[in-house]
């Protein structure tokens, strides 16, 4: 998916959710327990109720791997089913991967090549020649961590040098010269608040992969206020509030009502945030 191909995605279905499918077979209703394949028949049962409201999924991998060759197998069904009926929704493996050169460059041939997703997270702590090789695929994006939402985040990530520049704005410069806006991401928490101000700053036009809404409290409303461009500009995920919102055999359906909702306070927040002046997306 290019970078226009998602505006527009966005523009039109008038929301920027991305569901995140961290799908833990211990939280998953009991009921799926007797499937075949108990993860993948609850993502796919997800991904029906939500995909209206939506214009991405991330799964994130760690709750695939954890299963061993079982969770690479429901991942990779959650996947071709995407591909297959929802062929317009951005797929965001939430992988944070990052190495050396050699080895990031098999990571970038799995996830890109095998498992064939639209984007990745990466981390970006061992600088460019970790990086890079994920940026070589054409027509897939790179998410780079930034400033993330964990409580942690402020044990590195805001130190700051002797000129007051702090780390997480290091690596929103250094990293626009290995890529560019139609190519790279940036994962920035919800939980930051005013501090996409302090983001939008340095990169004003790169679209943001937004977690901590929902369940870990950030607030939609800041994130769009100081984080949205004319272009909307974020990808905001929720995970838990959506996808374990109900533990009941009609669990699907109490998360496409938390996924309208979420999208519905979202072209509000469009409207408000990303129009421009003469603007006729609205």
């Amino acid at each position: 998916m290019t970078r226009q191909e998602l505006i527009e995605q966005i523009f039109t279905k008038r929301t920027f959710l991305c569901v995140g499918l961290d799908t833990d077979i211990k939280k998953i209703p009991k009921h799926l327990l007797d499937c075949d394949d108990p993860i993948f028949q609850f993502n796919k049962a997800i991904i029906d109720a939500t995909a209206d409201y939506c214009v991405a999924y991330k799964p994130n991998i760690a709750f695939y791997e954890c299963d061993g060759v079982k969770g690479w197998i429901s991942l990779e069904k959650t996947i071709s089913y995407l591909k297959k009926y929802y062929p317009n929704h951005l797929i965001i493996a939430d992988a944070k991967r990052g190495d050396i050169g050699n080895t990031s460059a098999m990571y970038a041939r799995c996830f890109f090549e095998e498992m064939d997703v639209d984007a990745l997270t990466v981390a970006p702590y061992m600088g460019e020649d970790s990086v890079t090789p994920f940026l070589s695929y054409e027509g897939k994006w790179v998410i780079l961590l930034a400033l993330t939402s964990n409580k942690g985040s402020h044990d590195f990530q805001l130190i700051a040098d002797t000129e007051g520049k702090r780390l997480f704005e290091h690596v929103l410069e250094k990293s626009q010269a290995w890529g560019n806006a139609d190519n790279m991401m940036y994962v920035v928490g919800a939980t930051q608040g005013r501090m996409f101000e302090d983001i939008r700053k340095v990169a004003p036009d790169h679209f943001l992969l937004v977690p901590g809404i929902g369940a870990q409290g950030g607030s939609l409303e800041e994130v769009c206020r100081y984080g949205m461009t004319p272009d909307c500009g974020l990808i905001v995920n929720s995970s838990r509030a959506i996808i374990y919102a109900n533990s009941e055999p009609d669990f699907y359906v109490t998360a496409g009502e938390n996924a309208c909702q979420v999208a519905e306070e979202m072209g509000k927040m469009l409207k408000t945030y990303s129009k421009t002046k003469d603007d006729l997306r609205f």
